[in-house]
């Protein structure tokens, strides 16, 4: 069957920019991709026709060549299809292929340089504090037990004075490559794992995964502002990646105790405030205890009613990352006393009988 004219393969005009090249390709590529059409070998043939065609057009010597004497003027030419794959992230941008090119076309085509590192994994350390440290931060110490690199091994997973072998099926690359007509198809290392090496003599600290969980103490400074939920980041104090990965991240969850007298709503102090009848209804001045530790001298107007609420302003919790406090709500409860005196129930039947009320 005679070939296909490239530039009817791609649907564009023999004036085609290489732009338009490009994106003639990429759409053309998306739709007959072979793992999106597994099993469909028309799929794969249109795959490959336009990736031949790709090839030819976008280089410049191929495409003059091609213009002057057909497929005949690049019949010299060898190698379709590979310098088109090379440039899969300048032609597919935003799409991220990852593996399926890794899978199809292999390291050969830049998709996969060297063996892959895995970043070590994040961890959660939940702290608890009270509210007062969450009102004025606080810088604190915590013991972090993590995977970090083994120090009778250097991380290398093998005892002292012995080497990781050759991997004897991959040879090394980390890498196993099959050709299945057009293509050829590259996959992981089963035996090493995609490292190209295999330790025939583990470290016994560690077992040969080169990492030992250790205890590291870790200063947390938490910021003033601070509610239950709160997540401060730490990075790079997670755990060690394996083969002299990165580390992961340190994540500090807060966690804030009940206050036994005060109560938060936002940056908002609640508190509860004792006053006698007598200042209740003749006005006063009462010490009200704050989150900061310090007391302060507050008004209590005549007249004062059970459940009245008073604002302090600034003496709440400190917004988080800002400027300025939130306030101090004081709600004044009227104590009533269980036990009079006989000289106190004197003198309330006498104030009793001046309010026009007859008791007792």
């Amino acid at each position: 069957m005679a070939k296909r004219d490239y530039y009817e393969v791609l649907g564009v005009a023999k004036n085609a920019t290489e732009q338009e090249l490009k994106q003639a390709y990429r759409k053309l590529a998306l739709k007959y991709h072979p793992d999106k059409n597994k099993g469909d070998p028309e799929a794969e043939e249109k795959f490959k026709e336009a990736t031949e065609a790709y090839e030819v057009l976008r280089d410049p010597q191929k495409r003059a060549s091609y213009d002057r004497f057909g497929h005949e003027g690049v019949s010299g030419f060898d190698g379709f299809g590979r310098r088109a794959y090379s440039d899969f992230s300048d032609i597919f941008g935003d799409f991220d292929f990852g593996d399926i090119f890794d899978t199809f076309f292999g390291s050969s085509f830049g998709t996969r340089k060297g063996k892959r590192v895995r970043r070590g994994s994040d961890i959660q350390y939940d702290l608890s504090i009270t509210l007062e440290e969450a009102a004025s931060g606080k810088e604190v110490q915590i013991e972090v037990p993590r995977n970090e690199m083994c120090d009778k091994c250097n991380g290398t997973g093998s005892a002292a004075g012995t080497k990781p072998s050759v991997c004897s099926v991959c040879n090394g690359t980390g890498q196993i490559r099959q050709t299945q007509g057009f293509f050829s198809i590259t996959q992981t290392c089963y035996k090493c794992k995609g490292s190209g090496k295999v330790i025939t003599s583990p470290c016994k600290s560690c077992g040969g995964s080169g990492l030992k969980v250790k205890k590291r103490t870790i200063t947390v400074k938490v910021p003033a502002g601070v509610e239950s939920g709160s997540r401060l980041k730490i990075t790079g104090e997670g755990e060690q990646g394996p083969n002299g990965g990165p580390s992961g991240d340190l994540y500090v969850v807060i966690h804030v105790m009940k206050h036994e007298y005060f109560e938060r709503h936002g940056n908002d102090i609640i508190s509860l405030i004792n006053v006698s009848f007598p200042m209740a209804c003749l006005g006063g001045e009462i010490e009200v205890p704050t989150i900061s530790g310090s007391k302060v001298i507050m008004k209590i107007p005549p007249g004062t009613e059970n459940g009245q609420i008073f604002r302090l302003k600034g003496n709440g919790i400190p917004y988080l990352g800002s400027y300025g406090r939130g306030d101090q709500l004081v709600k004044i409860n009227i104590n009533v006393p269980k036990k009079l005196s006989p000289r106190q129930k004197e003198l309330l039947k006498e104030f009793s009988k001046l309010d026009g009320e007859m008791v007792g």
